[in-house]
């Protein structure tokens, strides 16, 4: 993930910029990340919370989860186990953001 690192960015940026406030990261085909692609991961939560939106991560593989945990980012970064379980959170903190005005 580290060469796509700075694209990352300008595509989470570029969300939103076009007015998404809710991004679901999928890293099913991501089989390595180092700093860059933390740094990434925090921006999309950066982005996020500064939009009152969600930003979630999933399908992470074992080395990915390990270097969060050592990174010490998992109370910062929501993960969740796979892509349908991440648009039903995403949906539910929608409904929570609602219901709370």
């Amino acid at each position: 993930m580290s060469n796509f690192s700075p694209n990352l960015k300008s595509e989470m940026l570029g969300l939103q910029r076009d007015g998404f406030k809710n991004v679901i990261l999928d890293l099913a085909k991501v089989g390595f990340i180092d700093s860059s692609g933390l740094s990434a991961l925090l921006v999309g939560v950066r982005l996020a919370k500064e939009n009152k939106g969600t930003f979630v991560i999933t399908n992470i593989n074992p080395h990915i989860q390990k270097l969060i945990k050592i990174s010490q980012l998992e109370s910062i970064l929501t993960i969740v186990p796979t892509l349908a379980e991440s648009i039903d959170y995403v949906m539910m903190e929608e409904l929570d953001r609602d219901l709370r005005g």
